[in-house]
């Protein structure tokens, strides 16, 4: 099964090559890479341009809605041709040896596999320990009580069947979406599954993501997973 890997990028000259390489590098199985500006004031996308004449399965596509990670995220998913697709991060954060596998589960009939840092096997190296404490709740939590089935709710490294997105409105504009988006698919019954990865915190650049300034849209889609849980849509 054919898949395209979707990256944000927001200014990560610093690291965006490393990524790419890193990937191209690890991934042996066919696949596209979509790189999508999201507005970048450095040379994320001249870098990303010299990278794709090396590259034949990598491509940059420009946001041209307003910035975010969502929407850069959507203009990357429209852009996509194959049935599949998987969101990486730009900082290297995410393991390319993880799609293998996550692309098994899929081609066994789930839907939609995220790649968990909290299951057995999986680890996350690095960052704020606010933030790790943060998701490592929310993702523990919702499995317990409602029966989400991954450990690792808030992480965006998942990978879709692409008319599982195409299907859903998205309201989040920020890093909440990646919650909003598995609750959202829990609720319209489809099938969700996780495998172990390993997170490794950025060395390079700066990240946009600040625990406190997200929390609140985080926390407004935990609670509409337990008050909603026994529903579906």
């Amino acid at each position: 099964m054919e898949l395209t890997i979707v990256i944000p990028a927001y200014n990560e000259e610093a690291v965006i090559e490393d990524t790419l390489r890193d990937i191209e590098k690890k991934l042996t199985l066919p696949h596209q890479v979509i790189v999508v500006n999201d507005h970048s004031r450095d040379d994320t996308p001249r870098i990303v341009e010299r990278l794709a004449r090396e590259f034949p399965n990598l491509r940059l596509v420009q946001n041209t809605d307003e910035r975010g990670i969502c929407r850069t995220l959507q203009t990357g998913w429209r852009a996509a041709t194959t049935p599949v697709v998987v969101t990486m991060m730009a900082d290297i954060c995410d393991d390319p040896l993880t799609v293998p596998e996550m692309l098994k589960k899929i081609e066994t009939g789930f839907d939609v596999c995220c790649g968990s840092r909290y299951m057995p096997g999986g680890s996350k190296v690095g960052g704020p320990p606010l933030q790790s404490w943060f998701s490592q709740f929310v993702g523990w939590s919702l499995h317990r009580f409602i029966g989400l089935p991954t450990c690792d709710a808030s992480n965006a490294f998942k990978m879709y069947r692409r008319d599982v997105l195409a299907n859903m409105t998205i309201e989040e504009a920020g890093f909440a979406s990646s919650l909003e988006i598995i609750v959202k698919a829990f609720l319209k019954n489809y099938k969700i599954c996780e495998v172990p990865t390993t997170w490794r915190a950025r060395t390079k650049g700066k990240s946009s993501f600040k625990v406190f300034k997200v929390a609140r849209n985080y926390l407004r889609w935990y609670m509409w997973a337990l008050l909603f849980r026994k529903h579906r849509f």
